[in-house]
């Protein structure tokens, strides 16, 4: 666990000067406000977590706001995605033109590809996992219509998510290794749920057959990736609707279906990759096990999406996902 973040010992403006540096260091680059003056003196701490390729931080600080402005975004890039769990106090979140209060037991996800804001406008307390964006298996697109607003933390997978993502940063020490890397797959599988479940919550009934019709494609596809011949008039056959139908229902949402085959066999492949507990399997196995049989095919795709070869990502522990979109 990175070293506690505190602006204790620290005094009248240095404390806030401080804190602006700490997160910008533990995040990406923001804009950060003190609140007005005349109230209390500022008080911030922080404490981190790695776990594979998330960072999970709890946050507790007086009263602020941050923004990340598209100067600072095309400074510095960025892409991932933000998830905040409020565990006290309240704070306000804006993007794409939305906002959303969030109490104590509220969730919601943003994007630090675009532009947004958070406001707190007194003492609060907030867990915030912040995760690459090609690690959820949903596709950005859609992403986007589920930012700002409110993830229920009660039912569903918010009722799953939410005790899971509390106990993060408490035992750091029971997850190290291959161990981090399994725990930040299953984080990141909540998050997907979280989201696809806001979002077919939020569909028109005119829209829904279509979304739900999208939803059990997906779910074909994740259980037939092994399957070489998995293509877009199996799917199609397999759901009684035509080939280009189905070319439609992917092309609302800003990809292609042999797009998404493609990037959920690479990302199942990096997931195994970096687990060590299959170290001993030839990368070619690994490729072969999720439908990718052609070995030389199999590297040039992996190296156009995460930057390295599978043998040289396999090498390098440390490294990261990309942050490909799939198309």
């Amino acid at each position: 666990m990175d070293p506690v973040i505190t602006t204790d010992g620290l005094r009248g403006a240095e404390r806030f000067e401080y804190w602006r540096s700490a997160v910008n260091d533990t995040f990406v680059p923001l804009r950060a406000e003190p609140a007005a003056a005349g109230g209390a003196p500022f008080r911030g701490r922080m404490r981190s977590v790695a776990l594979g390729a998330l960072r999970v931080t709890e946050i507790s600080a007086g009263a602020h706001a941050v923004h990340r402005t598209p100067k600072l975004i095309a400074a510095s890039g960025g892409a991932y995605f933000k998830l905040g769990l409020q565990l006290s106090g309240r704070c306000v979140l804006g993007q794409d033109g939305r906002e959303v209060a969030l109490a104590p037991g509220d969730l919601a996800i943003y994007d630090t590809s675009r532009p947004y804001s958070l406001s707190f406008a007194a003492h609060y307390r907030q867990l915030v996992v912040m995760l690459p964006q090609s690690l959820l298996p949903v596709p950005p697109a859609e992403i986007a219509r589920a930012t700002a607003r409110p993830l229920s933390g009660r039912r569903g997978f918010g009722a799953l998510a939410v005790p899971v993502l509390r106990q993060l940063p408490q035992r750091p020490e029971e997850f190290r290794g291959a161990a981090a890397h399994r725990l930040a797959d299953t984080v990141a599988d909540l998050v997907a749920g979280l989201v696809t479940e806001r979002l077919a919550d939020a569909v028109p009934p005119a829209e829904s057959r279509g979304r739900a019709l999208l939803v059990g494609v997906r779910a074909y596809i994740e259980e037939h990736l092994g399957d070489p011949g998995l293509g877009p008039e199996q799917v199609a056959a397999a759901h009684h609707i035509s080939a280009r139908y189905l070319h439609r229902l992917f092309q609302e949402e800003g990809g292609t279906v042999s797009g998404w085959i493609r990037h959920r066999r690479l990302e199942h492949c990096r997931r195994e990759l970096r687990d060590p507990a299959s170290r001993s399997r030839p990368v070619g196995a690994v490729a072969a096990r999720w439908g990718l049989t052609d070995a030389a095919n199999f590297s040039r795709a992996f190296r156009r999406a995460y930057g390295c070869s599978p043998s040289e990502y396999r090498a390098g522990p440390a490294a990261g996902p990309g942050a490909v979109a799939p198309s």
